[in-house]
């Protein structure tokens, strides 16, 4: 019977139909299921030297998993079904190369099981007790990619439970430093934090079996756009976004001293939302020169197959030291065949290409510097390739923000489908004090609503919703001192435009008016002792702008409070106003009414302003000290496109821990980063305000202080019931 190897050459020659060569997959593996483990093999090694199309390939890994799952191996254990039985398919008749009454399988030779007996795991199998491998998304250098049922986060129902796995293939984890190979990969990832990237956040191992855990998102891989039947090329306009978000990736990398090595279609993920993520940093390699001496060996991809030809520039070939310029090329020759449908050199390798000195016709519609640019990431030759990512960017037109804009939109229309990769597990962090240990608490008081929202008494009700008139008079005696506290409240001819400025007047608040008429609706937070009554005295100042109904919905926040919001407070204000472009920005607890309990974990969810953004999270603790959540050591990407909705600690990064108290978190949304650098896990809550209120200003009088969006999420916690 014909081989692997030699069914692939006959496929690609074009001899053999897509439906008979999978046919024949099946038939080999029908009469002899127990070779699946040594058919991947065969497949990953073939792969390496004459690739089939990315998705050719990965649906032949589905075949091989799918017989995979059926395979009885022979041994003592019981083992369980985890598939149904492979459909019964028609048998092809023999080829004319083959020889009737051949015992050998296809690829097999007789070898069946690999030499370690270890049987590969697939579409129904469980990583660790924990993780049930579902569908394949994709394949890679590496592994294979796949959607994964959390249990954990199924039994605490997650709304979200499926993350993506990467299992590493047979022969990359024959090698002997393919674990720490692996465990360097996901440290040198974790540094990658950028929009455009999907970071890898940890790795694992069942057995033999080794993985890494990513976050799933859904969308498709730019190759099964590129490979639609018909597919003439995307114009220039809706390319662009794409392009961009390609570059920025590998700018941002580039930036820090890595090189992808394997970039190529198939690791560009158009998500469903409109993001464009660039995948599989799994073989990049660091520029820089490791100082510690034991990291001088590293993941070569060109000694386990981690390049695919025809991306690879010829150095990759000629085993030379990574450089920016190997994605250059890489990058031109995705983007030509985004622009065009085609591979500029017809899918063959560089070297190839250079020797037969083949040029790349140029696509329609560019402009002389565009194809300048283009053709130039094109070169065979270093020296005279596009010097940089960015170059590529600017020679292009990508790099101008108002072209950037419509990103979201043109990747919807520019694809369809779903599917694809990408999970995160991040470690449990007990925020709790202890000895030795670096303290981070979460700790938090009682908090009560005012106005329409619960948490008040039917009287409160009633006097929320009296005429102002009435407030006043029933207030006269506070009045007189509040006047001694300093609170500004307009004596005479107040006007509506006045209304603002007497909210601002009042200590330790945060409140957004709207007046309608005669009525005025008044929302935000004021300090808990006396906070209410003040704003209650400031609006019964304003029966003379003809004011006659307050309807309050407000939240008292605690004395250790009040410097957090007074710092945050005018951003805040903007923030909430109805026409404010940064409108809709919000973070709340999925705990009820922020109420949580001792040992309970802390899960936010936020959404941010309908820009792109840099995201900060802060929690202001108890102890006049603040934790960083967001960008920190665990969550280093806080990029977000407009109107972003996400959930955070859902992992059970952060966790309630004694003492508890009144506290506060603060979600700050930025058209800039607030800061260059990762600050401390935790510091003096003081020196902190401090340093933001400088950075808020700076950006405040670069973009204007309507682009910083603010919005507050106070917490109550309570010891755990017995």
């Amino acid at each position: 019977m014909t081989s692997l190897a030699e069914l692939i050459q006959i496929f690609q020659s074009g001899a053999l139909s897509h439906d008979a060569f999978f046919a024949q997959i099946d038939r080999a593996l029908a009469t002899d299921p127990t070779n699946c483990t040594r058919l991947r093999e065969v497949l990953d090694e073939t792969q390496t030297k004459d690739p089939l199309p990315d998705d050719v390939y990965a649906e032949v890994v589905k075949h091989i998993e799918r017989f995979a799952a059926t395979e009885v191996q022979f041994g003592d254990e019981t083992r369980v079904q985890v598939a149904p039985p492979p459909v019964a398919r028609a048998a092809v008749p023999a080829s004319a190369g083959e020889t009737n009454g051949s015992s050998d399988t296809l690829g097999a030779r007789g070898e069946g099981l690999a030499a370690s007996g270890e049987r590969v795991k697939g579409i129904g199998d469980t990583l660790n007790g924990r993780f049930v491998l579902e569908e394949c998304l994709g394949v890679g250098g590496m592994g294979t990619v796949y959607k994964a049922l959390d249990l954990r986060k199924l039994e605490a129902a997650d709304r979200k439970p499926y993350i993506a796995i990467k299992v590493l293939n047979v022969q990359f984890r024959g090698q002997p430093t393919s674990l720490i190979a692996l465990q360097r990969e996901a440290r040198k990832a974790q540094t990658l934090a950028h929009r455009n990237i999907v970071t890898v956040h940890d790795f694992d191992r069942d057995g033999p079996v080794v993985y890494i855990t990513m976050e799933y998102l859904s969308g498709s891989p730019l190759s099964r756009m590129l490979r639609e039947p018909g597919f003439a090329g995307v114009p220039y306009d809706k390319a662009l976004p794409i392009i961009a978000g390609m570059g920025n990736a590998l700018a941002y990398a580039h930036e820090r001293g890595f090189v992808h090595c394997d970039f190529k279609p198939a690791n560009v993920f158009l998500t469903d939302s409109g993001e464009v993520k660039v995948i599989d940093f799994g073989i990049a390699r660091a520029l820089r020169r490791p100082d510690d001496e034991s990291e001088a060996t590293i993941f070569d991809p060109a000694t386990l197959g981690g390049i695919t030809p025809a991306y690879a520039s010829p150095e990759m070939f000629e085993h030379r030291e990574p450089d920016p310029r190997d994605d250059v090329y890489a990058l031109g020759c995705v983007t030509y065949e985004l622009l065009t449908g085609r591979h500029p050199f017809n899918r063959v390798s560089a070297l190839q290409a250079r020797g037969e000195k083949r040029q790349p016709e140029r696509p329609k519609d560019l402009t002389s510097r565009q194809w300048r640019t283009l053709k130039a990431a094109l070169s065979f030759d270093r020296q005279t390739r596009t010097a940089s990512v960015e170059h590529f960017l600017d020679g292009m037109g990508a790099n101008a923000p108002a072209r950037r804009m419509p990103a979201a939109q043109a990747v919807n229309t520019a694809h369809a489908g779903s599917g694809a990769v990408l999970a995160r597990k991040r470690s449990r962090t007990a925020l709790a004090a202890g000895a030795g240990t670096c303290v981070v608490v979460i700790a938090v008081g009682t908090a009560v609503w005012y106005g329409y929202r619960g948490g008040q008494t039917g009287a409160d009700t009633a006097r929320d919703r009296q005429p102002v008139s009435d407030v006043a008079a029933a207030g006269a005696s506070s009045s007189a001192s509040t006047s001694s506290t300093g609170i500004v409240v307009p004596r005479a001819a107040p006007s509506p435009a006045d209304l603002p400025r007497v909210l601002a007047s009042l200590p330790c608040s945060a409140l957004s008016a709207s007046v309608q008429g005669s009525s005025v609706s008044v929302r935000g937070y004021v300090g808990e002792h006396d906070g209410l009554a003040h704003l209650r005295n400031a609006l019964a100042g304003m029966t003379g702008a003809g004011v006659a109904d307050a309807n309050l919905d407000v939240r008292s926040v605690g004395e250790n409070e009040c410097d957090v919001v007074k710092a945050f407070a005018p951003f805040w204000v903007s923030t909430h106003q109805a026409a404010s472009i940064a409108w809709g920005t919000s973070i709340r607890t999925k705990a009820r009414n922020g109420q949580l309990t001792e040992g309970s974990p802390l899960v936010l969810d936020l959404t941010t302003p309908g820009y792109d953004t840099y995201v900060s999270v802060d929690y202001y603790v108890l102890d006049g000290s603040v934790v960083h959540l967001v960008p920190s050591r665990r969550e280093k990407d806080n990029q977000a496109p407009p109107n972003y909705s996400a959930t955070i600690g859902g992992m059970g990064e952060w966790v309630i821990a004694k003492p508890l108290g009144s506290e506060m978190i603060v979600l700050v949304a930025t058209p800039a980063p607030l800061f260059d650098t990762l600050r401390p896990e935790t510091e003096p809550r003081a020196a902190y305000l401090a340093a933001v209120d400088a950075r808020l200003k700076a950006i405040a009088a670069k973009y204007g202080e309507g682009r910083i969006a603010v919005d507050f999420a106070p917490i109550t916690t309570r010891p755990a019931a017995h």
